[in-house]
């Protein structure tokens, strides 16, 4: 069944046969979610928890039908991709995509909150003076990030124009997602954006612009144990 997708009256709707509608996953729960150490683009395997939880999304999804499915390369997204693929309609192939990487940390993969707060406190000033445009020591910055998973975005909305694409990543990448939705970066409120793990989010990505449909959408982790929140873009109590 074909979904239509409304704006408000007055509003031009996003033309179909070129727009892409996207649905974005972050991946299971990692170990170092459970630890709380920021991983980036370390490879972290799925925690049970992640295993369980992608396995719940993959419920969910049986048998629905996507043009294409692409995961980051890191084996917390791509074992979360194959989980659910295999209960996709096809199954469909699943492609990696580099671009979809959690942002890197740098220096801080593997750190814990109160390490960096010992070790790194001229980075966590910066960081509250500027967190869009502050790297990681040795990594990137959100603005990095933006630039280049917006850009794997837009390559991969030329390459399906008009279809259904699914995108398994990171809680970072998801973040660009909802601002390409919205059509900009969000500087000033992507700290707000909580990105729990398997959550979907979903948008419509066009040449000329965006349109957010749904965002982390977790409604089959509700007989789980937990959803974390933790992720390498806010990690727990930081600013």
């Amino acid at each position: 069944m074909t979904t239509t997708h409304r704006l408000p009256t007055g509003f031009a709707p996003l033309p179909r046969d070129a727009a892409t509608e996207f649905w974005v996953v972050r991946h299971g729960e990692s170990t170092w979610n459970v630890a709380g150490r920021y991983q980036g683009q370390t490879d972290v395997p799925l925690s049970p928890l992640g295993h369980l939880q992608a396995a719940s999304l993959a419920g969910r999804l049986t048998a629905q039908t996507f043009d294409a499915v692409y995961t980051s390369d890191l084996a917390r997204a791509y074992d979360t991709a194959q989980a659910v693929a295999q209960r996709l309609s096809g199954p469909p192939e699943v492609r990696i995509d580099a671009g979809l990487r959690e942002i890197d940390v740098g220096e801080l993969a593997g750190r814990d909150r109160a390490t960096l707060e010992q070790d790194y406190p001229a980075y966590l000033a910066a960081l509250r003076t500027d967190p869009w445009r502050t790297r990681r020591p040795g990594g990137e910055s959100m603005a990095d990030l933006a630039e280049r998973a917006g850009a794997t975005f837009r390559t991969l909305r030329e390459r399906h124009p008009g279809g259904r694409v699914l995108v398994f990543t990171h809680g970072g990448v998801v973040r660009v997602a909802v601002g390409l939705a919205l059509g900009g970066n969000l500087e000033h409120a992507w700290a707000r954006l909580s990105v729990l793990n398997t959550s979907v989010t979903r948008f419509l990505l066009g040449p000329e612009g965006g349109q957010l449909l749904t965002f982390n959408d977790a409604a089959h982790l509700e007989t789980l144990e937990a959803a974390t929140e933790m992720d390498d873009i806010v990690g727990e109590g930081a600013p």
